[in-house]
């Protein structure tokens, strides 16, 4: 996404507003857990004065992430407000103001940026689609709710419990 700086000058202090679908799926290709993403809405005012130039945008869209449990797709949309500062003059140098070269600035680094920034760390699938795709057992193990597990007696206490009821049975006859 580009605006050029000569707009930006014209405009005199006034904001230059732009609303544009930006594509950047390439950064699935980075380090992250991002497996698609669409192009995502940015919209937003640009402004300049005197070497300045601030721009304050909004990026909508939506990315598949894996389930934090099972590892199956799930859709996280999202909506980042951000405000990014440039500056024109090259004798102006400060840690988050960012210097633009030539007469094009273009924003497509920073909302990549952005978009990393606000990436959660876990997200979930619904609960139908977890059941769906939970494994209920593996080669040595077995899932096990709490109630299958209260019901369940030990198997090394097993030989106890009945032994437990032939000493009931035998009292009862007794009896």
């Amino acid at each position: 996404m580009k605006l050029y700086i000569q707009k930006l000058k014209q405009s005199q202090g006034e904001p230059v507003s732009f609303r544009e679908e930006v594509d950047i799926s390439d950064i699935v290709n980075l380090d992250n857990d991002i497996r698609r993403i669409e192009p995502v809405l940015v919209d937003g005012t640009a402004r300049m004065d005197g070497d300045d130039i601030t721009c304050d945008f909004q990026i909508q869209g939506a990315m598949i992430l894996p389930c934090a449990r099972t590892l199956v797709d799930v859709s996280y949309e999202f909506s980042i407000h951000a405000i990014e500062s440039f500056t024109t003059s090259s004798f102006r140098e400060e840690e988050e103001v960012h210097l633009v070269n030539g007469e094009v600035l273009d924003l497509t680094p920073f909302i990549k940026e952005n978009v990393l920034l606000e990436t959660p760390l876990r997200v979930f699938a619904d609960d139908e689609k977890l059941e769906a795709n939970t494994m209920k057992e593996g080669k040595g193990w077995t899932l096990v709710t709490e109630e299958e597990q209260s019901e369940k007696v030990d198997p090394r206490l097993e030989k106890l419990k009945s032994l437990l009821d032939d000493k009931s049975n035998e009292k009862d006859s007794e009896g």
